[in-house]
């Protein structure tokens, strides 16, 4: 075979993966959008939500009537005789006022949904934040293995060089043992890494729900972020879905506190209700209980009233609650502070981090290529006698740990990135762009919050 048909192949190859590789390679943004559908305890928190949603209709029952059927029949036999006697009707009762329980009964119902939607607005975050942070550990993780292997094919070839020089007598068996000790070292490390590799791919199927592809090198998302970190202070405190959440907590208790208080009020309600009550027995003066000899009479009735409850004492049970419920809301408004002191260290904290690991990449960027010179320098002087093979190998480490370094700090500069977005409430589907449809949770609240009756859910269940 010719050389020109031995290159044309080969080359026709590199260019097909040139093209293809990076258009089939999984890129972050692609991962996150996945991410955000697959999610199980993503999807879990948006049924948790719905299950909330219910509380609504469940709330306003208390203004709607109970309307109860009721029945019964009997036959007694007593000297021969049967008399049969049947009941029928239905009750209706509506509550008219009790103390506006039902009334901030569905406030609060309101406000905890309100509450839900923040809450599932934050495990979003942290979700995507943690799909970011796994998409990056297994690009970091790849790269380390691969620095492993590269620096063992090294370490290979530079036993097989000392035992050559050691065979004629240019080198000594010192360096031909450091170097065969290197070489074992090396191997253990890789072995750690690939082993490392696939806890990264592990984690990144939890979170993405498929295993991870050929992944697209990622960039920090430092468009999206604020000027300075005081500009993220504000807008955190403003827009953290953490923080709105425990706001609307607090709405829930203060409206759980008039419910509670709406108990010591008085209750009155309205009832109606339709009776037909059928009683067959034997006609008077017909002998036995010949076929005829029975008459049946029906009564009709209904009835028409007002109830009024005065609660006077309950034995101090509703006082207690209500001072419970007190309690509560002040625990409530408390959480609003936790909540704002833990949104502003995760902000400082992400915000340093990103501004360290920039740093901290910039400066590997210059070692590696600092400690990739002294490498090549040194193994040229080792052959012409001026250096060890021990000074070889002490360079070849300081080139891999560089590397390392180098992947490490790379990850650490995107993730911090990630971090600072989550950290101000900016982590969201919209922000980023992902090619995705928004799970809107309204969709389904507006679906139940007015239903009368029905046992199956929006989506046919």
């Amino acid at each position: 075979m010719s050389v020109l048909n031995r290159v044309f192949p080969a080359a026709l190859l590199a260019t097909s993966l040139l093209f293809s590789g990076p258009a089939m390679a999984e890129t972050l943004t692609g991962a996150l959008a996945k991410a955000y559908q697959n999610n199980s305890q993503l999807n879990a928190a948006r049924a948790g939500v719905r299950v909330t949603n219910e509380g609504v209709p469940l709330a306003k029952s208390g203004y709607r009537p109970q309307i109860v059927g009721s029945g019964s029949a009997s036959v007694t036999e007593q000297a021969g005789t049967q008399i049969s006697t049947g009941q029928f009707g239905v009750q209706i009762q509506q509550s008219i006022f009790d103390g506006f329980q039902t009334q901030n009964n569905v406030r609060a119902a309101e406000a905890r949904v309100r509450a839900s939607n923040e809450s599932l607005r934050n495990t979003e975050q942290n979700v995507l934040f943690n799909a970011a942070a796994a998409f990056m550990d297994v690009i970091r993780d790849r790269r380390i293995a691969a620095f492993r292997q590269r620096n063992l094919e090294f370490l290979a070839e530079q036993v097989r060089a000392a035992e050559s020089r050691f065979e004629v007598g240019e080198g000594t068996r010192t360096d031909t043992a450091q170097a065969q000790a290197s070489r074992s070292a090396a191997e253990a490390q890789l072995s750690a890494a690939r082993a490392q590799v696939q806890v990264s791919e592990a984690t990144y199927r939890q979170l993405v729900g498929e295993n991870p592809g050929q992944l697209q090198a990622a960039s920090p998302a430092t468009s999206l972020l604020p000027r300075s970190m005081e500009d993220a202070f504000v807008i955190a405190l403003r827009e953290h879905p953490a923080i709105v959440a425990t706001q609307h907590l607090v709405d829930v208790a203060s409206f759980a506190v008039k419910a509670a208080e709406g108990a010591l009020l008085p209750q009155v309600s309205a009832q109606a209700s339709v009776q037909s009550q059928i009683r067959r027995a034997p006609a008077a003066g017909l002998p036995g209980v010949s076929v005829g000899g029975y008459e049946t009479t029906t009564t009709n009735s209904a009835t028409i009233g007002l109830n009024l409850t005065v609660p006077i004492y309950s034995g101090g049970q509703t006082s207690a609650r209500v001072r419970q419920s007190k309690e509560s809301l002040g625990e409530a408004r408390i959480e609003v502070d936790v909540s704002r002191d833990q949104v502003r260290q995760a902000v400082a904290s992400a915000w340093t981090q990103f501004v360290a690991a920039r740093e901290v990449a910039a400066a590997n960027r210059q070692l590696v290529s600092a400690a990739e010179l002294a490498l090549s320098g040194v193994t040229e002087e080792r052959n012409v006698g001026q250096r060890t093979t021990l000074d070889v190998l002490n360079a070849q480490a300081d080139v891999i740990n560089a590397q390392i370094n180098l992947a490490s700090s790379e990850r650490d500069q995107v993730v911090a990135s990630y971090a600072i977005l989550s950290a101000i409430g900016a982590l969201s589907v919209r922000r980023l762009g992902l090619p995705v449809n928004e799970h809107r949770p309204q969709e389904h609240y507006d679906a139940v919050k007015d239903l009368w009756i029905g046992t199956s859910t929006p989506d046919g269940r």
